[in-house]
C-alpha cells in the first residue's frame, strides 16, 4: 500500500516539520505525535533535503519555521506547493506584522500561527488548512477593509446562558478547565457541566470544533485559531 492511501486507510496525517533549531525540531515532533491521529514523517533540517524528503515521506501537511531565513524558506514553500499542490504547509513565526502574513500566503502556505503554539493548535490549524481554509492568528490584522466581509454573530439554536457565553469566551482563549473556574471564580466541576452544555447547544463534538465553529461564523473568509493555545480535551468535557 503506498503512503499516501495508507495515511487515508488509518485517518493519519502524516506532518513533515521544517524547523532550523534542533531544540524546535524536538519540541514540533513530539507536539505533532501528541495529537490525535497525527504522526511526525521527518525532519529534514536542511531546506535543500526538504523536498527530497516530502518525495520520500509522502506526509499531507509540512509545518515550517519562519524565522531568520524566511526568503529562502518561502521560496521552498513556492517550490513545495507547485510541486506538490495536495501538501498543505502551516508557519510558525514570530512575526505579527500583516506584510509579512500576507508574503506567506502569497508562497502557497495555508495556516500562520505563533511560534509559542500548543500541539491542541498546531493540530487544530493544521486539519483546518487541510480542509481548504486560510488559518491566521486572530492577533494578526491582515484583510484588508474594503476585502473584509461583515462579521456575524454565532447562534445557537438554544441559546448560551450569560455564564455559558463567559465560559466560551474563556475556551476561545484556550484556557484549561482549572484556569476557567479561577477566573470566573467557579469550581472546576462547575465549569465541565458548562462546558458539556455548551458542546451540546453549539451541536460540536468537542471543545476545539465548539471554537472553530463561533470564529469561523466571526470570520467566513479567513478562519482565525484562538490568540492563545486551545487547551487540550479535559475528561468529562
Amino acid at each position: 500500500m503506498s503512503a499516501p492511501m495508507a495515511s487515508a486507510a488509518r485517518g493519519v496525517t502524516r506532518v513533515l516539520i521544517l524547523a532550523d533549531a534542533p531544540v524546535l525540531r524536538r519540541g514540533l515532533v513530539s507536539m505533532v505525535n501528541e495529537t490525535a491521529g497525527m504522526q511526525s514523517v521527518g525532519t529534514p533540517g536542511e531546506l535543500r533535503r526538504a523536498l527530497t524528503l516530502v518525495e520520500t515521506a509522502r506526509p499531507d501537511a509540512v509545518v515550517v519555521e519562519l524565522g531568520q531565513g524566511r526568503a529562502a524558506t518561502l521560496n521552498a514553500c513556492r517550490d513545495l506547493r507547485r510541486r506538490y499542490p495536495r501538501v498543505t504547509i502551516v508557519a510558525l513565526g514570530t512575526s505579527e506584522d500583516p506584510a509579512v502574513v500576507n508574503e506567506a500566503l502569497a508562497a502557497g502556505v495555508r495556516g500562520y500561527l505563533m511560534i509559542n503554539t500548543s500541539p491542541t493548535l498546531l493540530g487544530w490549524a493544521i486539519l483546518a488548512a487541510r480542509a481548504g481554509r486560510t488559518v491566521v492568528d486572530p492577533q494578526i490584522r491582515r484583510v484588508e477593509p474594503s476585502a473584509a466581509p461583515a462579521a456575524k454573530p454565532f447562534t445557537p439554536e438554544v441559546p448560551l446562558t450569560r455564564r455559558e457565553s463567559d465560559v466560551l469566551d474563556e475556551l476561545i482563549q484556550g484556557q484549561s478547565n482549572r484556569q476557567i473556574g479561577r477566573n470566573l471564580f467557579i469550581s472546576e466541576d462547575t465549569v465541565k457541566s458548562h462546558v458539556k452544555a455548551i458542546l451540546r447547544k453549539l451541536g460540536a463534538r468537542d471543545r476545539a470544533h465548539a471554537v472553530s465553529l463561533v470564529l469561523s461564523s466571526r470570520t467566513p473568509a479567513a478562519c482565525t485559531c484562538g490568540a492563545h493555545a486551545l487547551a487540550p480535551a479535559e475528561a468529562g468535557a
